[in-house]
């Protein structure tokens, strides 16, 4: 069952701890969770996701918060990878577009993260796609993701289908803790309460996330 807002958060689903204990929400209850979920290519990623999970993590972590991180994939899977992430959590390398543009704006200390992520770090765990991606699977990702789809012209409609198709046919595997929660993209933040319950789950930057999270370390 997908997750739904103001619902049990379902558990993450992982392949791999690569930093810190093994966690989950059900084992962290009574403290206010914040999960930062990213792709190590993914420069937005590190320009102000992490650096905000990091701030927030040094800043209540000993106050009722808990931050974990998650890496995901559902695109180049080359450096999207768990090998990349145990680089990442070991010695602060990044690759890819992320090396680029951090490298490109001084964000980088001889080549590697200036600071270290101190919070657990997770890969997701990616399921490799079995058969043909049917008429079935295009809809209902048209469903999930494109709301106002049938409103649409029938020459859009179309043309969206067959980008959907063409895309979906383009993924190696599929991430089982992205799709649980109907992430958009990366970076997003999953938010969960004392109770264990969902709160938020947003898409981007973020810039209300620390009231956010004040507000629910108070309830």
């Amino acid at each position: 069952m997908k997750a739904q807002l103001g619902q049990k958060a379902p558990l993450l689903s992982v392949s791999a701890w690569v930093q810190g204990t093994e966690v989950n929400f059900d084992r962290l209850l009574g403290q206010v969770v914040l999960v930062e979920v990213f792709q190590v290519n993914c420069p937005g990623c590190f320009l102000y996701a992490l650096p905000q999970a990091v701030e927030l993590y040094r800043k209540y972590s000993e106050h009722g918060l808990a931050v974990l991180g998650v890496a995901t994939a559902f695109e180049d899977f080359d450096k999207n990878n768990l090998e990349n992430l145990i680089r990442l959590a070991e010695h602060g390398e990044v690759v890819g577009e992320t090396l680029r543009v951090l490298s490109q704006q001084g964000k980088l200390s001889a080549g590697r993260l200036p600071y270290r992520i101190p919070f657990p770090l997770a890969m997701d765990r990616l399921v490799r796609h079995r058969g043909e991606v049917t008429d079935n699977v295009v809809i209902n990702f048209i469903q999930d993701h494109i709301p106002d789809f049938e409103q649409q012209s029938k020459a859009y409609q179309q043309q969206i289908r067959q980008q959907v198709l063409s895309y979906l046919q383009s993924l190696d595997c599929h991430a089982e803790t992205f799709e649980l929660f109907e992430l958009k993209g990366t970076p997003s933040q999953i938010l969960v309460d004392k109770k264990g319950i969902l709160r938020d789950c947003a898409f981007g930057a973020y810039p209300e996330l620390e009231t956010r999270i004040l507000g629910l370390m108070q309830e």
